[in-house]
């Protein structure tokens, strides 16, 4: 049983986005007592692999990835303080990671893509009937890069937001994950020069989350938990170098620059208290005791 204090709900594709997107927020509510709930689309069993000695679990080999990235989420999970994080769906009914567009993964009947999105979205539906969140976390319509399973992530919450709304429970406020295009602009130049580059991109218009810094309505800021956020990213090994870009950063521009993470609000009314450049700071100001 779900009880009434403040209530967050996240919807992402793969082991690790979670993390990369959104650990110092979950990490910051977690410790305030909020419900962080983590749901997880696929199991990522097409992710590339960064561990040589474990490239036999890959899928073209043993096919054994997804069930390694289970160990890899769940001990994130321990590291952010998250007890509540669920796989989409149950054992008749779930989805494989699809791979990219135009691949031969991506047409296989099984995977997260090709799946008809009220059934997925019903699915979701019982999570949130359950829990009943008062603020939802998810991705842009693109998916923030154009993965499948991003976009079929974005699409899923917001048409179980949707179907929600008419069962009788209203999610006060609904975000995207984004980064203000300035914010990418300063890790680029953080890393000139220091023969790592910034995720592959030379300009901050060309790096796929980036938002022009207008449309970031919101910004949460716990460096506290950056230490946090970066044991959470050491958990997901396959997924995340140590001695790739996001390390790099840390190295570079400090614990500041995953010390904040960024959002756009889609759905409620961004209330104060705002910071300096009139973001809200507080996912869950404004939302009413009456929400429960």
């Amino acid at each position: 049983m779900i009880d009434k204090k403040q209530r967050m709900l996240l919807v992402h594709a793969h082991p690790d986005d979670e993390t990369i997107n959104n650990g110092v927020t979950m990490a910051y509510y977690a410790a305030k007592g909020v419900h962080v709930t983590l749901v997880t689309c696929t199991r990522g069993e097409e992710g590339e692999i960064l561990v040589p000695e474990l490239v036999h679990l890959a899928s073209d080999k043993e096919d054994k990835l997804g069930e390694h990235r289970i160990g890899e989420l769940a001990a994130a999970m321990r590291e952010l303080g998250i007890t509540d994080h669920r796989f989409l769906g149950d054992e008749k009914s779930k989805w494989r990671d699809s791979g990219m567009m135009g691949t031969p993964q991506n047409s296989r009947p099984d995977v997260f893509w090709n799946a008809d999105l009220d059934l997925v979205a019903g699915h979701l539906l019982k999570v949130i009937l359950e829990i009943k969140p008062h603020v939802l976390i998810t991705y842009d319509e693109n998916g923030g890069y154009g993965h499948p399973d991003h976009i079929k992530a974005h699409q899923t919450a917001m048409r179980a937001a949707e179907m929600a709304r008419d069962s009788g429970w209203v999610i006060p406020k609904i975000y995207w994950n984004t980064i203000p295009i300035s914010v990418i602009e300063e890790g680029i130049e953080a890393l000139a020069g220091t023969g790592s580059d910034f995720f592959g991109v030379e300009k901050a218009e060309d790096f796929p989350f980036a938002a022009q810094d207008e449309l970031v309505t919101t910004v949460i800021t716990a460096e506290d938990y950056v230490p946090m956020k970066m044991a959470a990213m050491k958990a997901h090994p396959t997924q995340i170098s140590v001695s790739g870009p996001f390390f790099a950063l840390s190295d570079n521009l400090g614990f500041k620059v995953w010390g904040r993470e960024f959002y756009r609000l889609v759905h409620g009314t961004a209330t104060a208290p705002f910071d300096e450049n009139g973001r809200e700071i507080d996912l869950f100001a404004g939302i009413t005791s009456d929400a429960s």
